[in-house]
């Protein structure tokens, strides 16, 4: 069974043919399929670069929507061959779940979405105020801290489901809406009046979100890791989707490491030598992926901030291929 430590899961993928990845059930810039199906999203990007690294084909992946009650079982059990959907890496999660983090593909931080109407400019005014929130998530419990630690009193209103919550929301069942600032722009698209409604300036949590495996597995653990080390790389290095085969013939040993033009850095995860390559010109590097989805390029229109690459004031770092 493809949930048993130790299991080989590249070998149950490649028997299969296709990639099954968990995703968020709908939140645009990150996971969300259209009216005929296809999926599009940060996260299903990064499904799209596994599926590439391995069958270099980005549509070799099938999606599986979880809400955040069901994402973990269906990791550990084998129904997906990992998790790419919006999931805060925390201690518990890394330690009593059976599950490893791969990496972090957006440094997120809890915020607050209100109606302009309501007149507030800061969530230390919301005290009294009717929450909306997802049930099973961090965020839940990073909302009663919050609100604990400032001796302000609040009234939670939940749901399991992220449609349920944004339409309560909506409705005006709520003051507010929190979740990852992240979410926070996406459910405000989807609002019927967008410009009503402001995110306040107050980050009140840390949310590093990436992609999980199942623990017991090594060399999936690397491969996962390793191909989101190769998009910040990618990037990093001035390898885009348009040159990367120009790329190719780079006198810079950096480049050709990554593009599999010297050296054998395929081989330790199971790969071919040309598996980054194949991933930048199938999905763009990570930049490109940030900014398509939830940047400058997309509707979201989401400042880089923390998730600027290291070396343009952000925090996002790889080690090198080598």
């Amino acid at each position: 069974m493809a949930g048993v430590a130790g299991a080989a899961t590249l070998d149950d993928v490649k028997a299969k043919g296709f990639l099954q990845c968990g995703v968020h059930t709908g939140l645009a810039g990150f996971s969300q399929p259209d009216n005929a199906g296809e999926w599009s999203g940060m996260d299903v990007d990064y499904c799209r670069a596994v599926a590439t690294a391995i069958f270099n084909d980005p549509k070799a992946v099938k999606f599986t929507p979880l809400s955040p009650a069901e994402r973990f079982e269906a990791l550990k059990n084998g129904e997906v061959d990992m998790l790419s959907r919006t999931t805060t890496w925390t201690m518990d999660r890394d330690t009593t779940y059976g599950l490893v983090f791969a990496g972090v593909n957006y440094y997120d931080g809890q915020g607050f979405l209100v109606r302009k109407s309501l007149g507030v400019t800061s969530a230390l005014e919301l005290t009294g105020a009717s929450v909306c929130t997802q049930t099973g998530t961090t965020t839940e419990l990073n909302l009663a801290d919050y609100f604990k630690a400032n001796n302000m009193t609040y009234n939670p209103v939940v749901f399991e489901k992220q449609a349920e919550v944004t339409a309560a929301y909506d409705s005006g069942r709520c003051d507010a809406y929190t979740t990852d600032a992240s979410g926070l722009y996406s459910t405000r698209l989807s609002l019927t009046n967008p410009d009503d409604h402001v995110v306040l300036p107050e980050i009140i949590s840390k949310e590093p979100l990436g992609p999980l495996v199942r623990q017991g597995d090594f060399q999936w653990f690397g491969l996962v890791k390793w191909v989101h080390y190769a998009l910040l790389n990618a990037e990093e290095l001035g390898v885009t989707q348009a040159n990367v085969d120009q790329m190719k013939t780079s006198e810079n040993p950096d480049i050709r490491r990554l593009l599999g033009a010297e050296g054998e850095f395929g081989s330790g995860i199971g790969l071919s030598n040309d598996w980054a390559a194949n991933i930048v010109k199938s999905v763009g590097n990570y930049g490109e992926i940030f900014d398509r989805n939830v940047g400058a390029g997309s509707p979201l229109q989401i400042a880089r901030g923390l998730n600027a690459l290291w070396t343009k004031g952000g925090i996002q770092y790889a080690p090198p291929i080598r």
